[in-house]
């Protein structure tokens, strides 16, 4: 089913995870309504891969398990996750995602992030050099998301791996 544009019925979640192929991981469906508050994200991730450990600084996350299985290491402290499993991620929290060996695929919603903009240091990180001049290798091809993790493979939001961890 295609994502329609307005209210109600935007998705079969089901569905979409039945008919991806097995093999296809990241994102299988994304809100795309325009003007829009929220942000959604239906993900696989693939048999036994993960989301690197990141703190989300700004956002509440929510995460929905519609299949598969997995664990969750949030602060520190390991959950298990099967299917069904309603997860919060507090902002600021230090979390990363397994996929068990059948994978995992989680439906991930909280408020919709503003556009990136170019920013001018305000720290010390002049003296210490700063970040590359370009970071397309850390902005995700699937939802834009730009990693704040020097190291990060995959996105936080999508789950989509980054073009630099190919």
């Amino acid at each position: 089913m295609a994502s329609l544009s307005g209210p109600g019925v935007l998705a079969r979640l089901a569905e979409l995870s039945r008919d991806a192929s097995q093999d296809q991981g990241g994102a299988l469906w994304r809100l795309a309504a325009g003007g829009r508050q929220l942000d959604a994200n239906l993900v696989r991730l693939l048999p036994d891969t993960h989301v690197a450990e990141h703190v989300e600084p700004a956002l509440d996350v929510m995460l929905y398990v519609t299949a598969g299985s997995g664990q969750l290491r949030i602060d520190g402290m390991r959950q298990d996750l099967t299917e069904g499993s309603v997860v919060w991620l507090p902002r600021g929290s230090r979390r990363a995602l397994h996929a068990g060996p059948e994978g995992l695929i989680q439906l991930s919603v909280h408020r919709r992030r503003p556009g990136l903009a170019i920013q001018t240091p305000t720290t010390g990180a002049e003296e210490e050099g700063g970040e590359r001049a370009c970071l397309l290798d850390r902005v995700c091809r699937e939802c834009g998301r730009l990693a704040s993790e020097s190291d990060a493979r995959y996105c936080s939001r999508c789950g989509e791996r980054l073009p630099d961890a190919a």
